[in-house]
């Protein structure tokens, strides 16, 4: 099955129309994007985008031949041309199959949002799922994985962590991000955060053979984010796994009674967690990374490591110099430890502290020090790196 994406952007395109904003400055030449309008063997049209026939002409087809044109959602973006010589568009009820004269099988899948999902069967068998913006299944999805899914990536990550977790998405499928808008950023920052979700994008008029696999990205299974206080750090973390279900939140500052500042601090981070996430609060991570299960996120490590030195009385230079170093020495390498030999997919988040102002206190150098030493080790036995600065993610490796 050959499909051409006539457009990967949202309704309204990208860059929007006469919007001031950074993404849509920057999205020229691959980066920008119209609508989202897939072409399947040039017989069904799945959407319509601003002059479909020029759109396909571009890409080296014809929209001659097709036999269905099928809708997906409201169109709020710019008006968009219907040539003369195609068959009316339809939306097809929930639930509903079609038999294309082509040989290929449509159905309609019902959505938790206006819309409808489109899964495209073609005569040799290759399956397809298309979602349209903001879509994610709203009944039972196949347990048979597809060959490809097409969805809003950016905006509803939980659907594709619901297709994952109901075997709809495995390794061997080809997710691509469609209905891109401009809370993404374009290029190289746009194909990092997809790949991190086993995702990616294609530039408008590409075409693909459905079923091929070489492109998928592999995901990493240890990764380690880095930043200051406030960087975005957390955020970036969250945002790695939030394509995925069951993600196990290892929370390693607990609870303080009377400080109304942590509290806020602990509700901000749970209210941006996905619901199917569960939490732990627990500083015991070597018996986490040795279990099998679903990925971890750990948040964080500096504050496993206040943990650990208060355990071996690390703030008293006379505690610390009789045989304290030594036992955090002993915690920190069975962390690293369980790190290497961890089979869970696990992204570890930990404070940067060593660009700051020299600690006055000797207690302080300590925990900077360690905490450094701590982060190398860590990142040592990591596939990626992440440096998070005002925001922005600077991938180190």
């Amino acid at each position: 099955m050959e499909l051409t994406l006539l457009g990967t952007g949202a309704p309204d395109g990208l860059p929007r129309p006469a919007c001031p904003c950074a993404s849509c400055a920057t999205a020229v030449g691959d980066d920008a994007r119209a609508a989202t309008a897939l072409l399947v063997d040039g017989a069904l049209l799945l959407d319509l985008t601003p002059g479909p026939a020029f759109a396909a002409a571009r890409a080296g087809r014809s929209i001659a031949g097709v036999r269905q044109v099928l809708l997906s959602h409201p169109h709020d973006g710019p008006s968009v041309e219907f040539p003369a010589g195609l068959p009316a568009p339809v939306r097809v009820p929930d639930g509903r199959e079609l038999s294309l004269i082509s040989g290929h099988k449509v159905r309609a899948v019902a959505l938790d949002s206006p819309g409808t999902g489109y899964e495209v069967t073609s005569p040799e068998g290759e399956r397809l799922l298309y979602l349209p913006p903001g879509g994610s299944p709203a009944g039972p999805v196949g347990a048979k994985p597809y060959d490809m899914v097409l969805l809003d990536v950016a905006g509803r990550p939980d659907a594709l962590a619901r297709l994952r977790g109901a075997g709809a998405v495995a390794a061997t499928t080809d997710v691509l991000a469609v209905h891109l808008d401009h809370d993404v950023p374009p290029g190289r920052e746009l194909h990092r955060r997809l790949a991190a979700a086993g995702a990616r994008a294609v530039p408008d008029g590409t075409t693909l053979v459905v079923g091929d696999y070489h492109a998928v990205p592999d995901l990493p299974r240890r990764t380690l984010v880095l930043g200051g206080a406030r960087s975005g750090k957390s955020v970036e973390a969250e945002r790695r796994l939030e394509s995925f279900p069951d993600v196990l939140y290892v929370a390693t500052g607990g609870t303080r009674e009377g400080d109304a500042d942590w509290a806020a601090r602990v509700a901000l981070h749970r209210e941006r967690r996905p619901g199917s996430w569960r939490t732990a609060e627990t500083c015991d991570l070597v018996p986490l990374l040795a279990a099998d299960g679903p990925p971890l996120l750990i948040d964080c490590l500096s504050l496993w490591l206040t943990d650990a030195m208060d355990s071996v009385g690390a703030w008293d230079d006379a505690t610390w110099s009789n045989g304290g170093s030594a036992a955090l020495a002993a915690r920190v390498d069975a962390l690293v430890a369980a790190l290497r030999a961890t089979s869970r997919t696990v992204v570890a988040v930990s404070n940067e502290v060593g660009s700051g102002v020299v600690p006055a206190t000797s207690s302080g150098r300590r925990f900077r020090d360690a905490l450094g030493r701590l982060n190398a080790a860590a990142a040592s036995e990591c596939e990626q790196v992440v440096l998070v600065v005002a925001g922005q993610p600077l991938p180190l490796r």
